[in-house]
Parts: structure tokens; C-alpha cells; sequence
């Protein structure tokens, strides 16, 4: 069966908008449904993290869309993690060894805005104030309400449900089919918070780093906006001691931030009525077996894969959902063959994904502080330099390689980590290891694997 020209989207978020101007520039002719108002016009909706990181998989993807020159213009680049330890000292572990080796600090809301003036240009048919309310797969039919709580019946072909982790489309196909769906929560919140500011418009830190207060069993970080300030986000468990609920009112928030993050609460002269008007966030993954349903209807970003945020992966491998999906259905005339291939080929990548978020949070709270992951690192990066075809650091192929897909990340990384364990064992330093012997063993374990 050859699919048609016509292509709905619901979601205007970020990937949504992507995919839009992706398909809009194939030919596709293009409905995007926003339940939220136009965000150039109106207020972003609270309770969403204003930073993001865009990582090369990202920027792969805004270059396909020929947008990145465009966004690079409001990112900000970050070269390494700048940890803050209990007293206030600072320490810059770098992303990557080369100059180009940088994540970029970029705000929701101006790309959202960027991606729909871009779609816009493109001719895709923009609807806000649409929540889907029903999806007739039969009768290929949705109904959408505004806020007067009105219909608007729309006729599709194919529906991609760019939605979100709450996803309306994923809940009207879930009641005709059995997709698989859970949840798993993390057991942590999120609370964010901010550093404005100097009074001269300036940085309060290094803009040029992404801040991590490491505590163990929770943490702090900071991301830089260009208009000078830091978004800071505080993760933190929420049943635990401490946890969030033990600390819900804001006075012992306060003296508790001031006891762990006192040089981070120096820069915060907003932070009571932040702790007074700030909800704290849910943390979770979600993890969807089936992401399609016949050649009707297909999910992908959030609605299919949720994470964890703390690989900075999010908007990335969403950005590579869009990127897949759109190479698919120019690729095969059969469309619901498409969407099996798209769903068989990222499906994968997404489960790895998430599980190397999972275990990123460990690593930036906890891993960080150890003085043996220290050692390891240095060696990972001598390592490296001596093998760079056969050894890239996980976090490397992660953030800078989009060629090698997350499944591969994560499987190499595994066998890399295990090296890395056994020749440090019985060390303290790099000074006491053989770098050749390493190297030696290192291109022979990992050419075996």
C-alpha cells in the first residue's frame, strides 16, 4: 500500500516541530495540533525545565532541518562538569579532550519558537489550543477540543503522536490495543531554582561549564542562560532523609540548601519566594513495547520513550526519532512496513538510552566525588588518545558521536568500563600503570569482543 502526501502531528514541542518542518520539506503536507496556546504569544506553561542540552545528535538533526546555524546563535557552549564540593572549592572535569568536544546550553521555549517559525515558513498548518480528545482509527478520524471545550474533527492518514510522556495519542491507542506501557518511577523529584545576574548583566560563575554540586544521594546543578543567569536544579529524593517531603516547608528547605549548596545559595536572591511558588517535579522512565499501531498511527520522542534527564539526552534522541522517521517513510512505499522498521531500528537505541541516564544520575552525584573514578577517567582518556578508533570513552560516543548508535554506546561502554575497573585495581595514580601494557591489553580485549 503507498502512503499518502497528507501527515498529522500532534504535539508542537520540540520534536513535533522538527518532524513538521522534516516532512513539510519532503512535500508532506502537514497539520500540527498544540493543546497549549502559541508559545510566541503567550507564556510557556510552568513546571518545564527552561535549559536543555544539545548534544551532537541534536545538532545532527537541526543541521538535516538546516536550522542549527540558526539555534547556535542563542546556545551557549559547555566544556566540562565544574564540581562544587561541601566547601565551596571548584574543580573543571571536561567533557572531551578536543576544543569541539562541548554540550550547549539552549532554551526551551526560544527553540520551540525557533522550530515553529520554521515549520510556519514551511506551510506546515499549525492548530493550538487542540487537545485530543478521540481517535476513531477506524473511521480515521480525530476530535480535538479547544478551551471553550468545542470539537474540531479532523480526517488523517497517518497521526504521529509527538505528545509528550503524558501522551493523548499513546492513551486512545493503548484502549484499542495492547501497547505495553510502564512507568518507572525513579523515586526522586526535581526542584528548580535560579541564579540571577550580576548587576551588570554578567555571570555569577563560569558561563563556559555545566555546575554539579555532587552530594551523594542527591545533587545540585546549574546550567548558563545568555541573558546571564544560571537555571539551577535541585534532584533529590522524595521519601528519604533527606527527601522532599521531610523538607516541605520552605524554611527547612532553605536552611537545608544552606548547609549543602552554601555558595550556590549566596547567588540566590529570589530563592524564598521560589521555594514558596516552585512545585517539585516527577522523575521517571516510561517504557513502551508497541510504538505503532498498522499503517495508522506511530510514536515516537517522549510519548514512546521517556527518560530520565540526566544524560542530557532527551531532545537529542527525540531529534533522531524525527530524523529515522522521516528517512523511513521516503524510503518505503509501504508505510506500515515503515513504521515496523522505524519502531525495530530506535526502539533499541531508546531502552539504552535510558539506561545510561539512569546510571549518569549515579555517576554525577556519587561517581564523581570518588577519587577512583578520577583515576579511571585519566586513564580512559590516555586510552584514547593511543586507540582512537577502538577506545571512545561511553560519554564521548554518547555526546559526540552520532554516528554510533546508543545500543553500541552502551554495549561498549560496558566492556570499556570492565577494562578500566581491572587495570586500575591496586592504584592510586596514573603514574604507577603501565600506559603501553594498557594499550597493549585494551586493543586486544576490545578487538576480541
Amino acid at each position: 500500500m503507498k502512503h499518502g502526501r497528507h501527515l498529522t502531528i500532534v504535539g508542537a514541542g520540540l520534536a513535533g516541530s522538527l518532524l513538521a518542518v522534516l516532512l513539510a520539506k519532503r512535500g508532506h503536507a502537514v497539520d500540527l495540533f498544540e493543546r497549549y496556546p502559541d508559545p510566541r504569544r503567550n507564556k510557556i506553561p510552568a513546571g518545564r525545565s527552561i535549559n536543555l542540552a544539545l548534544a551532537e545528535r541534536g545538532r545532527a538533526a537541526l543541521k538535516h532541518a538546516n536550522l542549527l546555524e540558526q539555534v547556535e546563535s542563542f546556545a551557549l557552549p559547555m566544556a566540562g562538569r565544574m564540581l562544587h564540593d561541601e566547601a565551596g572549592q571548584t574543580r573543571l572535569q571536561r567533557y572531551g579532550q578536543r576544543d569541539d568536544e562541548v554540550i550547549w546550553s539552549v532554551h526551551r521555549g526560544q527553540l520551540n519558537q525557533t522550530l515553529l517559525e520554521a515549520a510556519d515558513a514551511h506551510g506546515v498548518n499549525i492548530h493550538f489550543d487542540r487537545r485530543l480528545s478521540e481517535a476513531d482509527f477506524d473511521g480515521n478520524r480525530l476530535r480535538f477540543l479547544d478551551s471553550d471545550e468545542q470539537t474540531h474533527p479532523h480526517d488523517f492518514e497517518l497521526v504521529i503522536g509527538c505528545d509528550g510522556a503524558g501522551s493523548a495519542l499513546r492513551q486512545a491507542m493503548q484502549a484499542v490495543t495492547e501497547l505495553g506501557v510502564r512507568e518507572q518511577p525513579l523515586g526522586h523529584g526535581y526542584l528548580e531554582l535560579s541564579i540571577p545576574p550580576d548587576a551588570n548583566s554578567g555571570f555569577r560563575m563560569d558561563p563556559k561549564a555545566l555546575h554539579i554540586w555532587p552530594r551523594g544521594g542527591f545533587m545540585m546543578i546549574a546550567l548558563p542562560n545568555p541573558d546571564g543567569s544560571f537555571t539551577c536544579t535541585l534532584f533529590l529524593d522524595n521519601d528519604g532523609e533527606p527527601g522532599f517531603k521531610q523538607l516541605q516547608e520552605p524554611a527547612a528547605m532553605r536552611a537545608f540548601l544552606e548547609r549543602q549548596f552554601p555558595d550556590a545559595v549566596d547567588l540566590m536572591p529570589d530563592l524564598d519566594r521560589e521555594l514558596a511558588e516552585h512545585p517539585v517535579g516527577f522523575l521517571g522512565t516510561l517504557y513502551v513495547d508497541a510504538w505503532t499501531m498498522d499503517d495508522k498511527a506511530v510514536l515516537l520522542g517522549d510519548a514512546a520513550h521517556a527518560i530520565v534527564p540526566f544524560h542530557g539526552q532527551g531532545m537529542n534522541a527525540a531529534f533522531e526519532d524525527t530524523v529515522a522517521l522521516d528517512r523511513l517513510l521516503a524510503e518505503h512505499d509501504d508505510r506500515a512496513h515503515a513504521l515496523k522498521v522505524f519502531q525495530d531500528e530506535r526502539k533499541p537505541n531508546a531502552d539504552a538510552i535510558a539506561a545510561m541516564a539512569l546510571d549518569n544520575y549515579l555517576e554525577m552525584r556519587d561517581r564523581v566525588r570518588d577519587p577512583r573514578f578520577h583515576l579511571q577517567k585519566a586513564l580512559e582518556w590516555e586510552l584514547e588518545k593511543r586507540l582512537p578508533d577502538q577506545f571512545i570513552p561511553r560519554y564521548a560516543m554518547v555526546m559526540f558521536h552520532p554516528e554510533i548508535p546508543y545500543s553500541e554506546a552502551l554495549a561498549r561502554g560496558e566492556r570499556q568500563a570492565a577494562l578500566l575497573q581491572r587495570l586500575t585495581e591496586g592504584h592510586d595514580s596514573l603514574e604507577t600503570i603501565s600506559l603501553e601494557a594498557a594499550s597493549r591489553e585494551a586493543q586486544a580485549r576490545l578487538a576480541s569482543a
